[in-house]
């Protein structure tokens, strides 16, 4: 009974890769794999990509696969996970770092193969339940906490108001880099993650306290005899 309950958490503890016994893993080898997994991806999408396509393109055999990834959602989840970044967002102890960071992440993987390949990724999203809920759970969520812990730094520091809609300041700094991929009618630049901060900053800062109006000239002095005057 209770081999069988280790056996039930183990395959419920999530989608990333598994851990074969023996030899060290071969990182070599899951580089060369997961780049083939994006190529077949942007080629065909992910109703078309096998494991065996997999396998054959990146010149190893399908037990190697079989050995590190439970199936096909796991292995085009975690290949999207070490492009784009699990945690991207850094302590980095200023907030306006710690935000262009994890965008970076970003612009760094649409700038590759990830990009080449995300457009048809989204649209298998709403069609392939297993690809749409191993992707919410280990790439949207955790890069979402990630950033939005970013975010309560921030209003500790000082530099982000505390009644800010968290969830809607994340859709506000992620959905540029998101919309230019998909569209493609803008390009996304070095200088992309660092304007799309400084603009989300702006609008989420803390609210200065109004200035002192500025006295008329000669207010503030005493009435009566002029001055000069004995």
């Amino acid at each position: 009974m209770e081999r069988r309950n280790t056996k039930a958490r183990g395959a419920a503890a999530g989608p990333g890769p598994r851990r074969a016994p023996g030899r060290p893993r071969d990182e070599r080898i899951d580089e060369e794999v997961r780049a083939a997994t994006l190529a077949l991806l942007r080629e065909g999408g992910y109703g078309a990509l096998s494991l065996e396509a997999v396998a054959e393109r990146a010149g190893v055999g399908r037990p190697t696969l079989y050995r590190r990834w439970a199936g096909k959602p796991q292995l085009v989840v975690d290949t999207l996970v070490r492009s784009m970044g699990e945690a991207p967002a850094a302590d980095t102890g200023d907030t306006r770092e710690d935000l262009v960071s994890g965008l970076s992440t970003l612009t760094a993987a649409f700038a590759g193969a990830v990009g080449r390949a995300l457009p048809g990724l989204v649209a298998d999203l709403a069609v392939e339940p297993a690809l749409a809920q191993a992707f919410r759970e280990r790439v949207f969520a955790t890069r979402r906490a990630s950033m939005a812990a970013a975010l309560a730094r921030g209003v500790a520091r000082g530099d982000i108001r505390g009644d800010i809609d968290v969830e809607l300041v994340l859709d506000l700094l992620a959905a540029p880099l998101y919309y230019r991929v998909l569209f493609g009618h803008a390009p996304i630049q070095g200088r992309t993650a660092g304007d799309v901060v400084d603009l989300v900053l702006r609008a989420v800062a803390p609210e200065t306290a109004p200035a002192q109006r500025t006295a008329p000239p000669g207010a503030g002095r005493p009435r009566g005899k002029r001055a000069g005057r004995v």
